[in-house]
């Protein structure tokens, strides 16, 4: 199957409705658990692969080729999309790639400087038909930058997309990031008053926080792309402890990065239900 934007799955999750799942790619077993889970779902899945992945990795290509070639042999529309790129050159990077759509995070920057920095990276991805998610209203967690308790104020976030022309952005409402716990409680009501104020699809950073109910208010409320990479990471690591609990004298990893791999399919499988049918639940 041809590769998939991941403005075209979130265009059409927005339209219908419902939430469309971005999960962090860490290694390759995470990619294909990811796409497993999608195509066990049978619903369309973002691989993301974040600044911090590319790091430990070393560079961009080798990972982000391998994205790609999972993406392409699958059998759901599957998307490859860079996340939290504070470096314009890294933007450039998973362009030239392949990368259908890019985060940039110029959050950390004072409000001005971030609309300049992120208005000029919108216009050399459009060029290449890339589309562009930026963050607005610092996300809790984020290598203790962020403060957890900042909140997107709408008439700012409207500004800010004017300004900058991003297709998708990430506000702050209640969640945060490298939560170990699902426990976030998330401002609904802010919620909604972003999606009336802003033309563009809304992203829920920090998801792994949310339990499945607040996943599904926050789709119902007007989020749209739903982030999660720690929950996921949880279950990988459960699963290689297990394995080897099971086998001490294990040494092939296939045997318990396999295990893992099912258990990132799993998960996704259940959250990308859970955010397709979200639009029909009851809040009343």
């Amino acid at each position: 199957m041809p590769l998939t934007p991941a403005g075209e799955i979130v265009t059409e999750a927005r339209r219908s409705g419902r939430g469309a799942g971005a999960f962090n790619v860490i290694q390759i077993e995470h990619a294909e658990g990811i796409v497993s889970g999608a195509q066990e779902a049978g619903l369309p899945v973002i691989l993301q692969l974040s600044e911090n992945t590319v790091a430990y990795h070393g560079t961009l290509a080798p990972i982000g080729a391998a994205c790609l070639a999972i993406a392409r042999a699958a059998t759901v529309p599957v998307a490859v999309h860079l996340d939290h790129a504070t470096r314009p050159g890294l933007v450039d990077e998973a362009v030239e790639l392949g990368f259908g759509s890019v985060m940039f995070d110029a959050s950390a920057l004072p409000y001005a400087a971030n609309v300049t920095a992120t208005a000029d990276v919108v216009r050399r991805a459009r060029r290449r038909g890339v589309l562009v998610e930026a963050e607005l209203g610092e996300i809790g967690g984020k290598d203790g930058v962020h403060a957890p308790g900042a909140r997107t104020e709408p008439g700012e976030a409207s500004a800010y997309v004017e300004a900058t022309g991003v297709g998708a952005l990430a506000v702050a409402v209640g969640s945060s990031h490298a939560m170990l716990t699902r426990d976030a409680v998330l401002d609904f009501d802010l919620i909604a008053a972003l999606r009336d104020a802003v033309p563009v699809p809304l992203v829920l950073h920090g998801s792994s926080g949310v339990p499945d109910d607040g996943l599904a208010r926050a789709v119902r409320h007007g989020m749209t792309k739903i982030n999660i990479a720690t929950h996921l990471n949880q279950a990988f690591t459960a699963a290689v402890r297990g394995s080897l609990a099971d086998r001490p004298g294990k040494v092939d990893p296939r045997g318990y990065l396999g295990a893992a791999r099912d258990a990132v399919a799993a998960q996704v499988a259940h959250l990308l239900r859970v955010l397709h049918t979200a639009h029909q639940g009851d809040d009343t």
